[in-house]
């Protein structure tokens, strides 16, 4: 990825207009990044897709979700990079797994071993010279049913339009408005729990990103915000509950499979630039 380069002054200069205009959610100036803070963000995301990529080549059945948080750790720490999620409000390991029925927050362990036709998504964030990333992707173990892979490609698909509505001077509300369409059009139910968030000098900035919402509402969106977008689909409209047990695997209610996939971007001058997948 080449160096971005964008002109903050005449954002802000322009924020400023707009705010005495009052004519929509505007954010604040602290929510534009500075080049120094894009640039180290961008090397933060080539190590955070690294990590992934060096999960795709390894995962198989037969695994644990152990071994996974095993592979993280030592792909990132030895990339000089740091596991964001390691002791974050007191999560226990590196990375999150999330099989088959968990939305989000699956805690590795050595007892979860990886069969032929689950589906899991492993979330990455990593910390580099202090600077933050943040994707995940879902995993296929072997073959599946249709029912499972069709969901895993219709989240993707999810995602992709939300990007699509990633634009200067757009707004918010567009990218959750275009992911839940899609999602009903298709049969699925966007779960609401949890959402998008800015991230970059933090694990989690402003704004949060929801993945639902009307068109042209929400905050606006301006060169240098930097945010990930991490729709998450359920197969019917099931609620999610946590684990009363540790706290952080959400599950799906009724027990049935759950997608999520997850990029950090950057809004750019004339659109958009994907800085981690």
């Amino acid at each position: 990825m080449n160096q971005i380069n964008f002109n903050r002054d005449k954002t802000i200069e322009k924020l400023a207009k707009l705010r005495e205009m009052q004519v929509c959610d505007v954010p604040k100036d602290s929510l534009i990044k500075t080049q120094q803070q894009i640039d180290g963000i961008i090397e933060s995301g080539k190590i955070n897709t690294g990590v992934l990529d060096y999960v795709a080549s390894k995962i198989k059945a037969g695994i644990t979700t152990a071994d996974i948080d095993d592979w993280v750790k030592d792909y990132t720490e030895s990339h000089g990079a740091i596991c964001a999620p390691y002791q974050y409000g007191g999560f226990p390991k590196h990375v999150c797994t999330s099989i088959d029925d968990v939305v989000c927050h699956g805690i590795p362990s050595k007892k979860a071993v990886l069969t032929e036709g689950m589906i899991i998504n492993v979330d990455v964030s990593t910390i580099y010279k202090g600077y933050y990333s943040d994707a995940s992707r879902m995993f296929i173990i072997g073959n599946t049913t249709d029912e499972k892979k069709r969901l895993v490609d219709v989240c993707k698909q999810c995602l992709n339009v939300g990007l699509s509505q990633v634009k200067p001077y757009g707004r918010l509300g567009d990218i959750g408005y275009a992911i839940e369409s899609l999602a009903i059009s298709k049969g699925y139910k966007v779960v609401r729990d949890y959402c998008g968030h800015g991230v970059g000098n933090a694990f989690h900035e402003d704004p949060m990103v929801m993945h639902y919402g009307k068109k042209n509402t929400g905050c606006l969106l301006v060169p240098g915000m930097v945010f990930t977008i991490e729709p998450m689909l359920n197969m019917k409209k099931s609620g999610v509950k946590v684990s009363a047990v540790d706290g952080w695997t959400a599950y799906t209610k009724d027990k049935l499979p759950s997608a999520q996939w997850e990029h950090t971007v950057l809004v750019t001058e004339d659109g958009y630039e994907i800085l981690t997948y």
